[in-house]
């Protein structure tokens, strides 16, 4: 997946270091995923909110990227296709690599790995 494809704008940065609704509740994630589209950053389908694609449900924004250190994939939420990779994305690629997984360190419970979808 190399060409523009509608639903991918490689200019928009993301929209911060975490799951922009976790952060807003004090809430964590497992892992993050961002919005081709907008920039926006939400917690993956294991986490306990699933925020990633909360927001496409809701927009109808079709991308995601990973957000992890080291991955470039994406996934099409409307024909449920991963690919390994795809145009390159206004950086920062992914969370600071200090940040953990899960995080952020400070509001993960002892009891993580239970709530995990």
């Amino acid at each position: 997946m190399t060409e523009q494809l509608e639903g991918i704008d490689p200019g928009t940065p993301p929209s911060g270091p975490g799951c922009q609704e976790c952060e807003a509740n004090q809430g964590w994630w497992f892992h993050l995923r961002r919005c081709a589209q907008c920039g926006h950053i939400g917690c993956c389908d294991s986490s306990p909110e699933q925020h990633a694609t909360k927001h496409a449900k809701d927009t109808g924004h079709p991308f995601i990227q990973s957000f992890e250190p080291g991955e470039d994939w994406f996934y099409n939420f409307q024909t449920e296709e991963m690919y390994g990779g795809g145009p390159a994305l206004t950086p920062p690629h992914s969370h600071p690599a200090d940040q953990g997984v899960p995080g952020p360190h400070a509001r993960v419970p002892e009891d993580w790995q239970a709530r995990l979808h």
